[in-house]
């Protein structure tokens, strides 16, 4: 309906249905159902597809993947001139030591564990998930798919991070992943009401990642009009849905 409401210009559009992915679901079900987490986020098959993007789509050589809680505020084509040197990913970063968004690898993972202290640097920063890069060639053929569901079961058998499913593809991407310049994402606009105004009004994409999205009454007011100024509040269909100005 997005789509149909607001054509595309010259894009294409392929939509697919969750039914196009049951074979995820059947395969890893029951090792989702293992992590015995309440959240949807963590336990939903779909939010699991973000590691099996080089097998959904065979013929693409490289994609950006945003999460459903973004605005993309300005063009992207030069995403696709980044040098990944030879690596999988770029994302921008979160270890910003004069912002409350300070993360690195030794906050999620356990490093009591002696796999993770032998294979990781518990000072590494982490990125932020949201708008990604990737050159799904060099996925391919460091067969990265398969590292993920390696580390999955893993997980599953001892315990590796502290954290649910965010470690998993920070560990998957692990020295696979070039830095984006800040521009890129800002993220925190669904729980961190202490940003900088410069930083979201020149970034490419905003992150609503946290609880408190703009569409619902509990979003920090002074981020929502990033978000409202594309919506059609009088459209029935919103109206329907009990979304209001």
């Amino acid at each position: 309906m997005w789509f149909l409401l607001n054509p595309p210009g010259k894009a294409t559009i392929d939509v697919q249905s969750i039914e196009n992915f049951e074979w995820l679901s059947t395969e890893y079900s029951s090792a989702l159902k293992e992590q015995k987490s309440n959240d949807p986020r963590y336990t939903s098959a779909l939010s699991h597809l973000r590691f099996y993007l080089a097998d959904i789509f065979p013929a693409l050589d490289k994609i950006v993947l945003f999460d459903h809680d973004v605005v993309v505020q300005r063009d992207l084509t030069g995403l696709w001139s980044v040098n990944l040197n030879g690596k999988v990913h770029a994302a921008v970063e979160t270890c910003h030591e004069s912002e409350a968004s300070f993360h690195s690898m030794h906050l999620f993972m356990n490093f009591l564990d002696q796999f993770s202290a032998k294979r990781l640097n518990a000072s590494v920063c982490t990125w932020a998930f949201g708008m990604n890069f990737f050159n799904l060639q060099e996925w391919r053929r460091q067969n990265l798919t398969n590292l993920y569901r390696d580390y999955l079961q893993l997980g599953l058998k001892r315990p590796l991070w502290k954290t649910e499913s965010l470690p998993l593809g920070w560990i998957t991407f692990y020295n696979q992943t070039v830095a984006l310049e800040k521009s890129w994402h800002a993220f925190g606009l669904g729980h961190n009401s202490g940003l900088n105004q410069g930083d979201i009004e020149h970034a490419a994409v905003l992150h609503y990642d946290g609880i408190m999205k703009p569409w619902l009454e509990i979003g920090i007011a002074e981020y929502k009009g990033y978000w409202s100024k594309h919506v059609q509040y009088d459209h029935p269909y919103l109206q329907e849905c009990n979304i209001h100005e």
